[in-house]
């Protein structure tokens, strides 16, 4: 049995929370897609875990982890977080495998991103997964595997730094790369991760062949969808559910549940339409309360109220079975809480969510204020114990997007979750 966990907001849903949580109940926990430019912040104990590119599902003794080939792997990140977790005392070595077709972010990767970032003002981390991706596509970038030879990876070093040089130097008017350095640097990295390295196309194959529970997830969100999001503000490949099958190799048979994250509330960070932002004191109330700073960059997030048409539409696009809603405990503040359940154009009311950037800039949202509950939700353990007014909201997004709500986060710690 697979179950796929998607954002279905513009990332930063609070994923690594439901995947940690839902990872007691799994075997084997499989990323697969994204880089180091994501961050899944989980709160144990007190304590704070941010992780990148490893899956949360880490941090549970009995569970397998697979970075499957759809990502593309910063060494240095991976490295690093490594490192993190045995410092911790939590054993990574015979429980982390890594795609041997996965790609590999070069220094050349990062340095575009920079260059380029300056240019076009996506919003992008510059961690180098966009030109990571490009390379990829253009069937001139790196994989693990080849790392495993130094002529392989000499040859098509070689044969990109020309271009790569050229672009820096004449175009951005950055300095030359050394070949030889980064030769060096990228085969001590091969023997580094050389333990973890398999074909987890094959794993992963054996694993639901033996009914064993596998849980897949990604990066971002669905509204950051190269496809499917609002594109160019997008990320470099595919957070929906359908990435999973590219990303890991797997039969979309073999999948049977799809679980949608998104927050009580809105939130969007770098550049890029967002119908329903708060401009203003508002916008940064509701920033402090939620703690909405980015956990791979540290940016603040763009805040805004619950948007229902654009999860509706990641309802559609990732066929979502259930959602998970996190942050609702972020609201307990307000007197009232205003849900948008539409877009008006020009006087006209939208019947679908409008993914062209024009478009969803002029849109104007169509509110439904709801009552506030105005009171904390750290005693709350079940369903009947939520106040009235926060279960007429789960109603409204039930109602809204065809499908129930299972999982309700009233706050930061692992413990605090409601299940339905």
């Amino acid at each position: 049995m697979v179950t796929v966990i998607v954002g279905a907001q513009w990332g930063d849903e609070g994923k690594g929370k439901i995947v940690d949580v839902l990872s007691e109940e799994s075997d084997i926990v499989a990323r697969y897609q994204g880089g180091a430019n994501a961050g899944h912040t989980l709160v144990c104990n007190g304590k704070t875990i941010v992780l990148h590119l490893i899956p949360s599902g880490i941090l549970h003794e009995h569970v397998q982890c697979v970075i499957g080939n759809g990502v593309v792997l910063d060494p240095v990140a991976l490295q690093q977080e490594i490192a993190m977790l045995e410092n911790m005392g939590i054993s990574v070595r015979g429980r982390l495998f890594i795609s041997h077709k996965a790609h590999v972010i070069m220094p050349y990767h990062k340095l575009l991103d920079h260059a380029r970032e300056q240019h076009q003002g996506i919003g992008t981390t510059g961690r180098g997964i966009g030109p990571a991706y490009i390379d990829k596509y253009s069937r001139v970038g790196i994989r693990v595997v080849d790392l495993l030879d130094r002529n392989v990876l000499e040859e098509k070093l070689r044969a990109n730094l020309a271009e790569k040089n050229a672009i820096l130097e004449k175009l951005y008017h950055a300095e030359r790369l050394d070949i030889e350095a980064i030769v060096a640097e990228y085969l001590e990295f091969d023997r580094f991760i050389d333990d973890f390295v398999t074909d987890t196309t094959m794993l992963l194959a054996n694993a639901i062949s033996q009914g064993k529970r596998v849980l897949a997830e990604g990066a971002q969100g669905s509204l950051l969808d190269v496809d499917h999001g609002t594109y160019p503000f997008v990320t470099s490949s595919n957070p929906t559910s359908g990435g999973a099958c590219t990303g890991l190799g797997i039969s979309p048979r073999a999948i049977e549940r799809i679980v949608g994250v998104a927050k009580a509330y809105s939130t969007r960070v770098g550049n890029g339409p967002f119908p329903t932002e708060l401009q203003g004191p508002l916008g940064d109330q509701l920033r402090a309360l939620g703690g909405e700073y980015g956990a791979t960059t540290g940016r603040p997030r763009r805040c805004g109220w619950l948007d229902l048409v654009a999860l509706q539409y990641s309802v559609l696009v990732n066929g979502i079975t259930e959602l998970a809603l996190t942050k609702l405990d972020v609201l307990s503040t307000f007197s009232t809480i205003p849900v948008c359940i539409g877009y008006r154009l020009g006087g006209k009311r939208l019947k679908t969510f409008p993914v062209d950037v024009p478009t969803l800039e002029a849109v104007e949202p169509e509110y439904i204020e709801l009552d506030g509950w105005q009171r904390p939700l750290d005693d709350v353990t079940t369903f009947d114990e939520l106040p009235p007014q926060a279960q007429q909201l789960i109603a409204l997004i039930e109602q809204h997007c065809g499908v129930p709500v299972t999982l309700i986060s009233t706050g930061a710690e692992r413990h605090q979750l409601v299940w339905r």
